[in-house]
């Protein structure tokens, strides 16, 4: 029998936060991304959890994590896998790289060369990876988590339009409030309470999930307001460019998988509103130049100037 997508949401949701402690709307917002068949971009602070949220999530789904250490000299095919020469067979034999994950984390993504950083094109689009002239498919439900460190550039590669607009979503973990640090202090939280996340679904139920999310039910108003968002980005003179109907169409599969996280089975502004900044802010132009904190405050304003309809 088939899961129920708005409980399996609540039920994703409370396990990642077992680890990810005082983060709700930050572990919300991960299990959205997840459950829109998206990506997600974590620019933060070492240490304040990002690979912790994506071990936890890998967890929970019960699926095959994956991690990549971005360096300067990482090879494209350090992560995708290559090809290997079996002396004793005469044949070549395919090992897979770490990309062939459920969950996969690409840490520090912007320390990777442009030429590396677009290996992860082709696999974050498509769900595939072509190597040695052979193209295989990911598992699925494939989520890539990267993260980037916001201070210290020297020795980075700042990721160009067409990566950044491959994911979903961006955002930030931030550090914890008080109390939440106590609990990792204790064990209550942190790491050491990664192996008492429990593994609420598998991959081939999450698929279905997914689908099922995809057709929540999503009122006229609310895809107008959503339009109207979208032709907001288009004139505010703040921004150079506006979205464009990728992003409308990822806006509207995140606002949905948001609907589950709170569970729901319908769209209310209120989901538009809750991904609108972190699902757009770097897929528009400031001046000409990518800009995520302006692009945010132009964003909220035009939030602010756009009217709500009502329920």
């Amino acid at each position: 029998m088939t899961a129920d997508p708005i409980d399996l949401a609540a039920r994703l949701h409370a396990a990642a936060s077992v680890t990810v402690r005082g983060k709700a709307e930050v572990v919300r917002l991960a299990v959205a991304t997840l459950l829109s068949g998206g990506h997600l971009l974590l620019a933060d602070l070492p240490g304040t959890g990002k690979t912790l949220l994506a071990k936890s999530l890998a967890a929970a789904i019960g699926g095959h994590f994956g991690r990549v250490q971005c360096t300067p000299d990482l090879l494209p095919t350090d992560i995708t896998g290559t090809s290997v020469y079996q002396p004793a067979t005469g044949e070549w034999t395919f090992r897979p790289g770490p990309l062939f994950a459920h969950v996969l984390l690409v840490d520090e993504i912007n320390r990777a060369s442009p030429r590396t950083q677009a290996a992860l094109l082709e696999p974050m689009e498509e769900r595939q990876v072509t190597v040695d002239g052979a193209t295989r498919r990911l598992p699925e439900p494939f989520l890539c988590i990267a993260t980037q460190n916001p201070h210290g550039q020297i020795g980075t590669f700042p990721l160009p339009e067409s990566q950044l607009d491959r994911f979903a979503a961006v955002s930030s973990v931030g550090l914890p409030a008080r109390d939440a640090e106590r609990e990792i202090l204790t064990g209550d939280g942190g790491t050491e309470a990664l192996g008492r996340v429990p593994t609420v679904t598998n991959p081939a139920e999450l698929v279905e999930a997914i689908a099922a999310i995809h057709r929540l039910h999503t009122a006229p108003a609310v895809v107008e307001y959503l339009l109207d968002l979208a032709d907001g980005t288009r004139r505010h003179p703040a921004l150079t460019s506006g979205v464009s109907p990728r992003v409308t169409v990822g806006l509207l599969a995140m606002a949905r998988a948001h609907a589950a996280t709170c569970g729901r089975n319908y769209v209310t502004p209120d989901d538009v509103q809750a991904v609108f900044i972190p699902a757009a802010a770097h897929r528009v132009t400031v001046g000409g130049h990518l800009d995520v904190a302006a692009a945010a405050a132009a964003l909220a304003d035009v939030l602010t100037h756009t009217p709500v309809p009502r329920q």
